[in-house]
């Protein structure tokens, strides 16, 4: 687009505080699934499988490697000085993404005829948390066109 200005590829102050924490507890969560058993391998499969069937295919022990590799790579991810905002926010928004079609595509995770969770979909539906930071960081990025020119 001619004359208008890029986004905005630095970090900023601001995000320093919701680029922290989310990716502290991401990375501390892929750290933790890096070395889950069996057990714990087959329930995060079955749960991931029965939302995105193309996952029956991959036995779980991979899966669960898989998983918490990319949870490790995002919290890491956010937590480096030297990735932009907008691809800290991006790669946020991905994986929260991901996470949330599965809260939505797993009908026990939520009320009949509801976007609310039951008991059972709480600690998945609290997912929204992270996607709403990763659009944040990424909106912030982009251009103020209200700013007054000097």
């Amino acid at each position: 687009m001619k004359g208008a200005p890029p986004v905005n590829l630095s970090l900023h102050a601001r995000s320093l505080p919701g680029r922290i924490a989310t990716g502290a507890f991401i990375l501390h969560a892929g750290l933790e699934k890096w070395s889950g058993d069996e057990t714990r391998a087959a329930g995060i499969h079955g749960m991931a499988a029965g939302a995105y069937p193309v996952f029956n295919e991959v036995p779980p022990p991979i899966f669960l490697k898989a998983l918490a590799a990319s949870e490790i790579a995002t919290g890491a991810l956010l937590l480096s000085p030297f990735v932009s905002d907008a691809a800290a926010g991006a790669a946020l928004t991905a994986f929260s993404g991901g996470l949330l079609g599965m809260y939505w595509r797993t009908e026990a995770l939520r009320k009949p005829g509801s976007i609310w969770p039951t008991q059972a979909g709480t600690a998945v539906s609290k997912d929204v948390w992270m996607f709403g930071i990763g659009l944040g960081l990424m909106l912030g990025s982009l251009p103020s066109w209200h700013r007054k020119k000097s």
